[in-house]
């Protein structure tokens, strides 16, 4: 199997009545024969309404029927999909229509009118199809044909990276590229038909198209897959529907730990979860480890990028063989750290992690350069994360190149302050951010959201990291806010909440609880 038509053809003959995707909020289940007849019956739409295989079909709906039909289905069928973030502002929805010069895009009510004006202003000839997200009402197929069958090298999916400084890239995955990391994950994770995961994660981001979605499908599992994350719904789902694994994010953990304990029937179904998968972003160790002792399901951490289709380093199934803090060995590639001269690294020193391997993408859509700045020499794509692999081959993240504190000279990761504040009582979530100072250049600033009902002063946190990171560490202004601002995967945007504190100096730049909130 090269294809994702192919492993849906396969699974569609072998088990056709076997479940592929439960819809919660309808209380719906498709199974794969269905998935292939609603592929099918989209390639048929798509070419009624002239869209050639090969043209770019996008969708803005939330998780459920509609989303996962038309992101297989559009794939399925030989074309490209590109979703839209339900998160994205009006200048970022114009860039990636007119950039990936999409045909069509089908669209949950609320946001017809919206995108309608959007094309109308760009002067783009996409058609904006409303689709209710439980049903995409599509004509039963009158053929057995759809589109054009794809092969490996067919470009499958364009999904474009958050954006954090300049315009959003669009990073091309090819059918080869989503096959071969649904392949390492069903792997590595030992999956097979009769696994199930929970996955709230948004089907506009690539952990919920390619671990959440592509893994299952290439294993002939199922999924359940709700409209959005809920933490007074997730126990309720697990007991009803009984996965054996979690798709999840740091969020989401940090968010279940502050919710309501297990009923007696949630706690026997959570005996058959395998594991909780935590990607995306890096999961501090204190929330990886009330998580375990809570719940009683062993967290798996790991790591991936939209440019190498979510898959990159995974810890072992085996929980004493895991590491804490790290997001594991790599999976289905290659790793390596390398010095700023792109020389090789050894055990222990840190550098820039490169990847290479056949889930690695085609390239940057329509952007030589940017192309060739991330792809380098020998195939090597270049991930701007920061970090170093131990004796043992586990890798860990530092930083990001263009989030690194310098103060003074002296690099900082602010994911140790990030860990160091997770330690205190009263905070929920940290995210630490270098803004200009005149005297080193750069200091610390703190941004913090405090757990429900939790008190705390700039002097309490401000004593907690003296003990535990030492003076020049210690940030020199905390902000207390009610949210981080963050991306679809959950993923803190460290630069956007350098550049809300509006280019202050670090001594400027304060505020308490129930003051100022950046980002939404």
């Amino acid at each position: 199997m090269a294809t994702l038509r192919e492993v849906i053809d396969r699974h569609a003959a072998a088990q056709p009545g076997a479940p592929f995707l439960f819809a919660p909020e309808p209380g719906t289940e498709l199974t794969y024969a269905g998935l292939r007849a609603t592929a099918l019956a989209l390639g048929e739409e798509l070419a009624g309404r002239g869209i050639e295989p090969g043209e770019v079909v996008s969708y803005m709906l939330p998780n459920g029927m509609a989303a996962a039909g038309v992101f297989l289905g559009a794939m399925y069928g030989g074309y490209v999909v590109s979703p839209v973030s339900l998160l994205a502002q009006d200048a970022l929805i114009e860039h990636t229509l007119a950039h990936s010069a999409t045909r069509i895009v089908f669209a949950a009510p609320e946001f017809v009118p919206r995108l309608r004006t959007i094309v109308a202003r760009i002067g783009s000839r996409a058609i904006v199809r409303p689709a209710s997200p439980d049903d995409l009402e599509l004509r039963p197929a009158s053929g057995s044909g759809s589109g054009r069958a794809p092969d490996a090298a067919t470009p499958a999916m364009l999904m474009y990276t958050s954006g954090t400084t300049g315009a959003p890239k669009g990073a091309l995955l090819s059918h080869g590229n989503l096959v071969h990391a649904g392949r390492s994950v069903v792997a590595a994770h030992e999956f097979a038909p009769s696994d199930r995961v929970l996955s709230s994660l948004p089907l506009y981001h690539v952990n919920g198209q390619c671990i959440g979605t592509i893994s299952p499908l290439v294993a002939g599992g199922s999924i359940v897959m709700p409209h959005r994350f809920s933490a007074s719904q997730w126990w309720a789902l697990v007991e009803r529907y009984r996965p054996t694994w979690l798709n999840v994010v740091p969020t989401i953990i940090a968010y279940l730990l502050n919710g309501p304990d297990l009923t007696g029937a949630q706690a026997e179904a959570c005996r058959r979860i395998r594991f909780a998968r935590s990607a995306s972003a890096p999961l501090p160790p204190e929330h990886h480890r009330a998580f375990e002792a809570r719940f009683g399901i062993s967290v798996l951490e790991a790591m991936g990028l939209t440019e190498c289709a979510s898959v990159a380093f995974a810890n072992p199934l085996d929980p004493g063989a895991r590491k804490v803090g790290s997001p594991g060995r790599p999976l289905g590639l290659e790793a390596r750290v390398v010095a700023p001269n792109g020389a090789e690294l050894g055990v222990g020193e840190r550098g820039e992690i490169e990847l290479r391997g056949a889930n690695v993408m085609v390239g940057y859509h329509r952007d030589p350069e940017a192309t060739a700045r991330t792809l380098r020499a020998g195939g090597w794509l270049a991930t701007g994360d920061l970090g170093f692999r131990d004796a043992d081959g586990f890798y860990f993240i530092t930083g990001r190149l263009k989030e690194l504190i310098i103060k003074g000279g002296e690099n900082i990761a602010p994911r140790e302050i990030d860990e160091a504040l997770l330690q205190h009582p009263a905070v929920l979530e940290a995210a630490a951010v270098g803004v200009p100072d005149r005297e080193y250049g750069q200091e610390i600033l703190a941004c913090v959201v405090l757990k429900p009902g939790a008190a705390c002063s700039e002097t309490d946190l401000r004593a907690h990291c003296l003990a535990t990171l030492g003076r020049y560490k210690t940030p020199k202004a905390f902000r207390f806010l009610a949210e981080l601002p963050k991306g679809p995967s959950g993923k803190v945007q460290r630069l956007r909440l350098a550049t809300d504190a509006g280019g202050a100096d670090a001594a400027n730049v304060g505020g308490s609880p129930g003051g100022t909130t950046v980002g939404s």
